[in-house]
Parts: structure tokens; C-alpha cells; sequence
């Protein structure tokens, strides 16, 4: 999305990721004890834009040109003159692109760099906040937000239970969550995630776990659009295990290596 572009070093976003690097991986492998004793208590890692904040990032400017999400958002409950929280906020991509409308923005992340990329990123937009704390621990006072927003964070079905329960704390009467997750059914990236992570629970399972929980599901299928072949390999590669992220790399080359992928996502919601 637009907005202000984090502060880089010399890397322009493509580096190319290590192979073995995806979140297959042990998720608390090659997180280092002093990042760790910085965690608020109860954090889950998320090894892709933990470790490779840049590609990640690439990934966030490649999903959705279209804007397909937002829309399917937008015909549920606009946040047009709303405050919204953002959990899970990461390095800030999101909260430029919803500050635009709404009247004020709270950004949760657990990871302190991740933090401070948020804030550099949003350091000109006065209604914007970037806030430490966790998808069951907020610290956000009760009934102080219309919107929340969870994409990929923390949200994945059974177990997200404490994390629900923080939303349903924050939201005031008549507040939406929306929750944007894999439509692992369908679509190309679907099947790539599917084959990636079999021990994941199945979309069945995951379905029949948001329903019991009261929310109503958007199917979206929209695309990654990439800029280059690097790009888009460097995605693949902290998104699935090894093994599987090269078994598709080499059916994308054999296919002619396009540089869009159809791209299935459930836009879950629920109003309090």
C-alpha cells in the first residue's frame, strides 16, 4: 500500500532470501536471547518478516494491486471516521493506507524493531500510534476502538481463542474485526500452501472454527504482481519450507515463470 516507505540502509527490499528460511522452520530458531528478553509475554514469532523484513516487504507492494481486499472490507463496514486498531501491525505497510480515512489508527506489534519501522514510517500522520503489546494483550483501554484489522496475525483457527477475547474487549457495541487469512481451497498460492504445510489445520477445520466463533466469511481472489522473477522467488522462499518452495520454483520456470500468481484469501468478519 501507499504511504511512507520505511528507512532502508543499502538494501532496496529485493534481497533474495536463504533457502530453509520459511516458516517451516522451528519458529523460534535463529531468534537471538536479547530479542527475546525485549518480547512482551505471550508473542508468537513470525519468521518471514521477522528475518527478512525486506522481502517481506516485497510481498506486501506485490499482493492485492487491485485493492480487492479493502473493497470486500469496505462492503461489510467502512472505517471512514472511525478508530481502528491494526493488530499485529508488523513494520506499519497497513496503517499509512488506513489513516487515510480513519480518524485514528493504533499500530500492535510485539517486536521492537518491527516497531520502530512502524513509527519511522508514520512519524508524519499525528493520528497514527504505534503501540508494544500482543493480539491477546492489546493494552488498549476497553470499548476504544470501531475497527480492528488482523492480517496474517496470530490468526490462524483453533487456538486463537485469548486473542478473540482481546478484540471482543476493545471493540465497542456495533465494532467490526475483520480477520484476512489463506484460502488454502483454492488458487495457485492456495495449492503452494497446501503442499507446504500438511500439518496445518484444513481449511474444513478452519472454516467450521470462524463460524463457531460467529463470523461471516468474504471469499477474496485477487494476486501477487511482481516487478521481477527475483521478487517473486524471494517471496516463495520465506513463505514455504524449502523442499516445497523449490519443487514450485521449478514448475513456475517450466510454466514460463509469469510474474502474477493468483492469490485466494477468506476475509472473515464479525460485528459486536
Amino acid at each position: 500500500m501507499s504511504g511512507q516507505a520505511p528507512e532502508r540502509g543499502q538494501d532496496d527490499g529485493r534481497a533474495t532470501a536463504p533457502e530453509g528460511s520459511g516458516p517451516g522452520a522451528q519458529p523460534w530458531a535463529g531468534v537471538p536471547d536479547e530479542l527475546r528478553e525485549r518480547l512482551p509475554e505471550g508473542t508468537r514469532p513470525s519468521p518471514n518478516i521477522w528475518h527478512h523484513t525486506d522481502v517481506y516487504e516485497t510481498e506486501n507492494r506485490a499482493f492485492d494491486p487491485d485493492g480487492l481486499v479493502e473493497q470486500a472490507m469496505r462492503g461489510v463496514r467502512d472505517w471512514a471516521g472511525t478508530d481502528v486498531l491494526d493488530l499485529g501491525c508488523g513494520s506499519g505497510f497497513h496503517l499509512p493506507r488506513l489513516g487515510r480515512a480513519a480518524a485514528s489508527v493504533a499500530g500492535v506489534e510485539p517486536h521492537p524493531d518491527l516497531r520502530a519501522i512502524a513509527a519511522r514510517r508514520t512519524r508524519r500522520l499525528e493520528h497514527v500510534r504505534v503501540l508494544e503489546g500482543t493480539a491477546q494483550a492489546t493494552g488498549l483501554p476497553a470499548a476504544s476502538v470501531d475497527v480492528v484489522h488482523a492480517r496474517w496475525a496470530y490468526f490462524f483457527g483453533p487456538g486463537c481463542e485469548p486473542g478473540l477475547a482481546e478484540v471482543a474487549r476493545v471493540l465497542r457495541p456495533g465494532g467490526t474485526a475483520f480477520v484476512i487469512d489463506n484460502d488454502a481451497t483454492r488458487s495457485t498460492f492456495g495449492g503452494w500452501f497446501r503442499r507446504g504445510y500438511p500439518q496445518f489445520h484444513a481449511p474444513a477445520v478452519v472454516e467450521a472454527f470462524w463460524e463457531a466463533q460467529g463470523f461471516a466469511r468474504v471469499p477474496v481472489l485477487t494476486r501477487w504482481e511482481f516487478e521481477s522473477l527475483e521478487d517473486l522467488e524471494a517471496v516463495v522462499r520465506i513463505e514455504l519450507p524449502a523442499p516445497v518452495a523449490e519443487e514450485v520454483l521449478g514448475e513456475h520456470r517450466a510454466a514460463g515463470a509469469p510474474l502474477t500468481v493468483d492469490y485466494a484469501v477468506n476475509l472473515w468478519h464479525r460485528t459486536w
